[in-house]
């Protein structure tokens, strides 16, 4: 564990149980099947991330109640609800070192458990009794979905461009954490600057937070990442890295990128290759300073916050976007 990762946990670790026990206490179904296969995505070793956002988000802003441990479980019901749905759209195999929960529960359970998690989001949300919440979810929610449906029209294709690729990334990543962080301004009856302020920190979070996932397919090992290395390109993902290097490339080392690209079934000799040339042409350098680049405009949108223990924590969690190797 890398001494950021150490430093984090060990401040937020009050915060953490919180959020473990609200995931389970407010997992309440009828139906056993249910509960089985939400608790397969949820306690499969998730980071928590998201929920610890909003937490941190309320308590910046003076937040005094006892329910933000509550409440900061939308995030992670809604993250679990397209993980769910994401392995079955991607056909993938492995989530978080584990087999995904379609292929223990069949399809169709899970795509009906990821819906009752979005319910259940929406539910809890309807119990802070304010509107701006309830707006907020079901904002994060709509982006979510059009992003997943965008980057599936997309799938595969050699021609995306970095301004579209952002956009993508805006919805299907960006907006839940961006989400967090603003509901917890919004709980906290929070001024419209530090509203402004956290729903920025969010957002430049979740672009960095993706990007830096993004390279973990290239840099990463299945041991370690939780999934075969390269399932984001066999899934057809046009991620910046590739975009970048084949934007910049030679004309006959952009045909060998492309033939690689289009050949779901790629070899590992082939994927090395990939991956020289993502060096070569600076794909991987790209992404690294891009994500980092957001970190900061991240960590400055906290200036509008007086120096405490919280925001410091919070601009960790920033740096930690991307230093992770999980």
């Amino acid at each position: 564990m890398n001494d950021l990762k150490k430093k984090i946990l060990d401040q937020a670790d009050s915060d953490l149980a919180g959020i473990e026990s609200a995931l389970k206490d407010n997992l309440t179904t009828y139906l056993e099947i249910v509960s089985k296969a939400a608790g397969h995505i949820l306690f499969s070793g998730g980071k928590r991330f998201r929920p610890l956002l909003m937490i941190l988000s309320a308590r910046i802003c003076g937040y005094d109640g006892t329910y933000d441990k509550t409440f900061s479980v939308i995030f992670e019901y809604l993250h679990a609800a397209t993980l769910l749905h994401d392995d079955i759209v991607d056909e993938a195999t492995l989530r978080r070192g584990q087999p995904v929960a379609n292929s223990i529960y069949g399809s169709a359970t899970a795509v009906l458990v990821g819906d009752f998690l979005l319910a259940r989001s929406l539910s809890i949300a309807a119990n802070t009794g304010r509107i701006e919440v309830i707006k907020a979810i079901g904002d994060v929610t709509e982006d979510m979905a059009q992003g997943e449906i965008h980057q599936l029209i997309r799938k595969g294709s050699l021609d995306l461009t970095e301004k579209e690729y952002m956009e993508v990334i805006r919805r299907k990543t960006a907006s839940l954490m961006q989400g967090a962080c603003l509901t917890g301004a919004l709980i906290a009856d929070a001024q419209e600057k530090e509203k402004d302020a956290l729903s920025d920190f969010g957002l430049n979070l979740g672009f960095a937070f993706q990007m830096a996932d993004d390279l973990l397919d290239y840099t990463s090992d299945t041991a370690v990442l939780g999934k075969t290395i390269g399932a984001d390109l066999r899934e057809g993902k046009m991620t910046i890295p590739l975009i970048y290097a084949l934007k910049n490339a030679k004309p006959d080392d952009r045909v060998k990128m492309e033939t690689v690209i289009s050949d779901t079934s790629f070899s590992d000799s082939d994927f090395n290759t990939l991956k020289r040339l993502l060096d070569t042409y600076g794909g991987i350098r790209y992404t690294t300073k891009l994500a980092a680049e957001h970190v900061q405009k991240a960590k400055d949108a906290l200036s509008v916050f007086a120096p405490s223990q919280t925001r410091d924590l919070l601009s960790m969690l920033a740096d930690y976007t991307i230093s992770r190797d999980l």
